[in-house]
């Protein structure tokens, strides 16, 4: 085990790297005090950088924590399968070390799924789920096996050029230029063979995720952007209430932090009432 510690605003700064479940080292990063603690989940092939502007808006008053998964930033990958629920391990492994039984998981667009997973280990410690652009649909008619691995092929041929491309599609026109290319040429350095296995299971764990929702019968919420139609009542039949930004895309939280995070404020004050 690693940790370095530094002075940081209403409690210390802590970046450490834990074993997870299956003994792969997971780093993350700690901030902050509060009764609550929100902990921070990346999307695919992303890491905990993404959640910057999150941190430092919401270590004010709350214990906040930002997870690299396995595989993804400086955590290690000497992982076989890059499943849902091993990641799903990975963040209950960080919250079991820092003692966290009052919690908010957020996950991003794949970190959604993973969340699911991380509140079935952490049962009686979450307060509430909150998802960003995980869905805009649940429960409707899936792709079949040809069509996934179909999407999936030029990702195996040459990742770095399928890659770029899939992420540009993600973002909506006027977005700073600067953050475009940042996102896509830092998405398509991620290692290949972690990118692809977790987006081959990621693209098919809709069933599980649903199960997992009724199963929890968690507050959650989802804020999605509004660059294609969310099916609220479909994710509402599921548990999940949500949230519409204005004028965003996949990275909301990226694009417009200061609102983004009134959005979250909106969704951690529904979790308390």
């Amino acid at each position: 085990m690693t940790a370095s510690y530094a002075a940081g605003m209403r409690g210390a700064i802590v970046h450490e790297t834990i074993p997870s479940l299956d003994g792969v080292p997971v780093a993350f990063e700690a901030r902050g005090a509060g009764t609550t603690a929100l902990v921070f989940v990346h999307g695919w092939s992303c890491d905990r950088r993404y959640w910057e502007r999150q941190i430092a808006a919401f270590a004010d008053r709350h214990r906040v924590v930002a997870i690299d998964l396995a595989g993804h930033g400086e955590s290690g990958t000497g992982r076989a399968d890059w499943t849902m629920p091993a990641f799903g391990a990975d963040v209950a492994a960080v919250c079991d070390h820092l003692g966290l039984d009052d919690l908010v998981l957020v996950g991003h667009s794949m970190g959604g799924d993973v969340i699911v997973e991380a509140a079935r280990r952490l049962r009686g410690r979450v307060r509430g789920l909150v998802w960003l652009d995980t869905y805009r649909s649940l429960g409707g008619p899936r792709a079949t096996a040809e069509e996934f691995d179909a999407f999936v092929a030029p990702f195996v041929t040459d990742f770095p050029a399928a890659a770029r491309a899939f992420v540009r599609t993600m973002f909506r026109d006027g977005i700073d230029p600067e953050l475009v290319e940042w996102v896509v040429e830092d998405m398509a350095s991620a290692p290949p063979d972690i990118a692809v296995g977790s987006m081959r299971h990621a693209m098919t764990f809709e069933p599980q995720a649903c199960a997992g929702l009724l199963e929890l019968e968690l507050p959650a919420v989802a804020i999605n952007p509004d660059d294609r139609p969310t099916d609220a009542g479909s994710l509402r039949r599921h548990g999940m209430e949500t949230i519409v930004m204005e004028n965003s895309s996949h990275f909301l939280h990226l694009e417009d932090p200061a609102r983004f995070n009134r959005l979250l404020e909106e969704a951690l004050a529904s979790f308390a009432r």
